[in-house]
């Protein structure tokens, strides 16, 4: 952690700093300690509508130290919609504590590590993982029996426990596996928000295109699935000896990249357009209807490997990347030439370690997030790149979240509920083990057009001179 966030006494302090701004920075917040690491944490749908809050899906995976198999878990989040909760109460959790607003849902015990999860826009039942092989793993999530890994249990038998989830161990069987590289596949991963594409990368250089619309049909049908979305327990169960999972060729195979591909990303309006990044620090675009060579290569994208790319959902000439040259960088696709030409139109230079995620924010064209090896998760605007009115703050940069201890190793933007973010640590290195979870939504007088947060508050102070006794 030395190298990273500096020494633990000063780790410490900065988060003590920190919480004692909780009421002033988040409209909203929970912490849940997590016994294992995650590698992926994603949003899953939306399922329930209330006065104060919503009740949505959350994907986490877990990374254990063998003692018990890993996992992937599915919860029920509470999510409290913007201002219903008391500051004076959102900074009061036990970090040690597990958070109320997350409750597990459904464990299903995976085939190798989880390090990568990723939903299907067009059915919200069916997400991929990847994994420790070359394979790219589906599930129909709601579908899948509900297992309880036991530590030691090494019986065979497909027994219940009382209640009524497996605890043999035994992982749960995908259902379909995505087959195509021709080395482990552990990182880069995405699903197509136009049509049911799957892309994936990996140790063989190579990115790889699946098009699953022709094997989930039987997939994510309710009137298969015996669970509901309040239920804990599922009588569906499959194992090794009961069902083969079927296997999916690729509908395109595509070379460009010297090194391990670290991430790939459909272009929002396309589903033949993609992008990927790797270890080469190359930004590869690629057309699958002009062949399986690069449409645009980037070469020296960064300099140093690129571990992750996202495309704007809202305007799709823009990517941004992130490296381990510890900075974030803009690209217009209009920019760059067939021959690779073209520089970042920015690059925003916020972090002290390598940045390990980026995503564009659903509620705002502008606005991005990164999260790195330095346990910060910054927040960008790139429309005030220019316009900073702190000469000590990197340009664009207008919040910081500072909750974690470790490296935030991935997080993800809510689409259903505007400007909540779930973030993930790996608390290995500050903490000796174990990871944190956390959901947050920054105050809105944070992100609002200044002279509306100043017309809101002189409302504010209006009041409060009017509640003002006279002497």
């Amino acid at each position: 952690m030395k190298e990273r966030g500096g020494s633990r006494a000063a780790v410490d302090e900065r988060y003590a700093q920190w919480k004692s701004l909780i009421p002033v920075l988040y409209d909203w917040f929970a912490n849940h300690n997590l016994v294992w690491p995650s590698l992926s944490c994603r949003w899953g749908p939306q399922f329930e509508q209330a006065t104060y809050k919503n009740r949505q899906r959350l994907y986490l995976s877990e990374q254990t130290d063998g003692s018990v198999p890993n996992t992937m878990v599915i919860a029920n989040c509470e999510v409290v919609k913007p201002r219903v909760a008391a500051a004076e109460h959102i900074s009061q959790f036990n970090e040690e504590a597990r958070s109320p607003f997350v409750k597990k849902y459904k464990t299903i015990i995976h085939p190798g590590e989880v390090n990568r999860i990723r939903e299907l826009p067009q059915n919200s039942r069916i997400i991929a993982t990847h994994t420790d092989s070359p394979d790219v793993l589906i599930w129909d999530v709601e579908a899948q029996p509900n297992r309880h890994a036991v530590l030691g249990a090494t019986d065979s038998r497909p027994d219940l426990d009382v209640n009524g989830m497996d605890s043999d161990n035994i992982p749960n069987i995908p259902d379909l596996i995505l087959r195509g590289h021709q080395e482990n596949a552990e990182f880069a991963l995405a699903m197509c928000p136009a049509e049911p594409y799957v892309l994936s990368g990996g140790k063989d250089k190579s990115v790889v295109w699946w098009s699953i619309q022709d094997h989930i049909s039987g997939l994510g049908d309710s009137s298969k699935s015996e669970t509901s979305p309040g239920a804990s327990g599922s009588k569906h169960s499959k194992t090794a000896n009961e069902k083969d999972s079927p296997k999916v060729d690729p509908r395109g195979v595509f070379h460009g990249h010297d090194s391990t591909v670290e991430d790939v990303q459909f272009c929002p309006s396309s589903a033949q357009e993609f992008c990927s990044v790797g270890d080469d620090a190359c930004l590869i675009l690629w057309d699958a209807r002009t062949g399986t060579s690069p449409a645009v290569k980037v070469e020296k994208a960064h300099g140093g490997d690129v571990h992750c790319v996202d495309w704007n959902l809202h305007d799709v000439n823009y990517i941004l990347t992130g490296s381990a040259d510890n900075s974030v960088r803009m690209w217009d696709r209009r920019n760059l030439g067939p021959g690779g030409a073209g520089s970042p139109i920015h690059k925003f230079e916020g972090h002290k370690a390598a940045v390990l995620c980026v995503q564009w924010s659903p509620d705002k064209a502008s606005v991005f997030g990164s999260s790195a090896e330095d346990g910060f998760l910054n927040v960008w605007d790139h429309e005030k790149v220019g316009k900073k009115k702190n000469p000590n703050s990197p340009g664009g940069l207008f919040f910081q979240h500072a909750g974690h201890r470790d490296k935030i190793v991935d997080f993800h933007w809510n689409s259903s509920d505007p400007w909540t973010i779930v973030s993930v640590s790996d608390d290995g290195e500050s903490t000796g083990g174990g990871g944190t979870l956390q959901i947050w939504r920054m105050s809105d007088l944070i992100y609002r057009p200044e002279d509306e947060v100043v017309s809101e508050l002189e409302t504010f102070k209006s009041h409060l001179a009017s509640c003002t006794p006279r002497a």
